[in-house]
């Protein structure tokens, strides 16, 4: 393995909007392809609590009317509703060559804290953006929308213990170069050699 060329594509990760991705379906292979390395993400006592449902050609335009519908209710209900909201997400997912929404399935065999299978699904969406990148295509973690509106969690189909974790955009791009901005690792970092 090249580390430089690893320690690179790692540095080089970005979201990148929907808004950004060019017309064209991703191969279906890919998509597979970034499932699977997703799955090989860190699981805390085997309990491989991610789910995934992956919207593709016409599959986005249900999601976005499901999502638009979800909003309109909710909002309505909460006297907040806006028109341009509800457009943009109907039309949100159509931008995209693929959605894949990302599911926490909560174990019910084996006792565990919320907290490490929430990690565990970072995890894995972590991976989704890195071969992603490693694929030359954008990608975009959405937590916004309807994600934390509790009438979606019953749309799609989740359990009550289950969590939405929000919706991963996947597209075809030009070669975006985005320079990174973090404050110096040293910031972060406690080094304990003596105690």
């Amino acid at each position: 393995m090249n580390i430089s060329a690893f320690n690179q594509m790692i540095a080089s990760r970005r979201s990148i909007y929907p808004r950004d991705y060019k017309n064209g379906k991703i191969e279906e292979e890919i998509i597979w392809q970034i499932l699977n390395n997703a799955h090989w993400a860190p699981t805390h006592k085997m309990t491989v609590p991610w789910r995934f449902k992956v919207y593709a050609g016409k599959g986005r335009k249900g999601l976005g009317r499901m999502q638009a519908e979800i909003y309109k209710n909710v909002a309505l209900e909460e006297g907040n509703f806006l028109t341009a909201k509800y457009e943009n997400l109907a039309k949100a997912p159509l931008r995209a060559s693929h959605v894949i929404m990302i599911i926490m399935k909560r174990s019910t065999s084996v006792k565990i804290r919320e907290v490490e299978e929430i990690a565990a699904v970072g995890c894995a969406v972590q991976n989704i953006y890195l071969t992603a990148n490693a694929y030359g295509l954008g990608g975009y973690w959405s937590t916004g929308g309807v994600t934390y509106m509790e009438p979606a969690k019953e749309a799609f189909g989740l359990a009550e213990e289950d969590r939405l974790m929000g919706f991963f955009y996947l597209g075809k791009i030009d070669m975006v170069k985005v320079e990174g901005k973090r404050p110096p690792i040293e910031d972060h970092v406690e080094w304990m050699s003596e105690i």
